[in-house]
């Protein structure tokens, strides 16, 4: 794809436009809260930019994390608040020096998984759902506790590869982002205020992990080479 000043590309600029956009239109027409609006805002530039391999994703990602966090425990999901603020908020510092210590020539070096590997963080992601889930469905007021799990195991995992810096972890991102869809959905089928703006974002997340992935495996080629 041309590289466009600031090293973005035309495809970049073009979808982070048409989602902000559709962002504030959702936020007029819903009557969408500020806070819903910033999440979201921040997040998709937390994706984009994680997606290039820019440090600047762990600086939106903070912010995110604590707003996120909020939505979620006014909407029942207790076991997202739980992963924003006891896990997301000191990766997101740990991630920024890792990634600073891992770039050359200005360009972030990416990794990838041996099949073995894999197969090994998806029986962690399994058990690792199905037990959380079993202990959510305990909380009063939890809502969907099994999906609640299961898009908490996954963001923990992926976290860890983002990290570590594996291609992979766009791989787990789609499949998380996909339920975490789902799960708004649900919530806002239950009356959630947030639930459609929750929906476009975590739209927005599902398509820059498909490309996220596209990036990252052109970028580990370019390292192996």
């Amino acid at each position: 794809m041309k590289k466009l000043p600031g090293n973005w590309n035309l495809f970049e600029l073009v979808w982070l436009g048409l989602f902000c956009g559709t962002a504030i239109v959702l936020t007029v027409i819903m009557k969408d809260t500020f806070l819903g609006f910033t999440v979201f805002m921040t997040g998709v530039l937390c994706v984009v930019l994680a997606a290039k391999g820019n440090l600047m994703t762990y600086v939106f990602g903070m912010y995110n994390t604590f707003g996120y966090a909020y939505l979620a425990y006014t909407n029942g999901l207790f076991g997202e608040v739980m992963l924003n603020l006891l896990f997301f908020v000191p990766m997101n510092a740990i991630g920024f020096l890792m990634w600073k210590r891992n770039r050359h020539d200005g360009k972030l070096t990416m990794r990838e998984m041996d099949q073995r590997s894999l197969l090994l963080i998806v029986v962690v992601c399994v058990l690792g759902s199905l037990g959380l889930g079993f202990g959510l469905s305990f909380i009063p007021g939890q809502n969907s506790p099994y999906i609640d799990a299961l898009t908490t195991v996954l963001s923990v995992v992926a976290t860890f590869l983002m990290v570590r810096r594996f291609k992979e972890q766009w791989l787990l991102y789609i499949v998380l982002n996909a339920f975490t869809v789902l799960l708004w959905v649900i919530r806002m089928l239950e009356g959630s205020s947030d639930g459609g703006l929750m929906i476009v974002m975590w739209g927005a997340y599902l398509i820059n992990a498909v490309y996220g992935y596209y990036t990252w495996n052109k970028g580990v080629k370019e390292v192996l080479a």
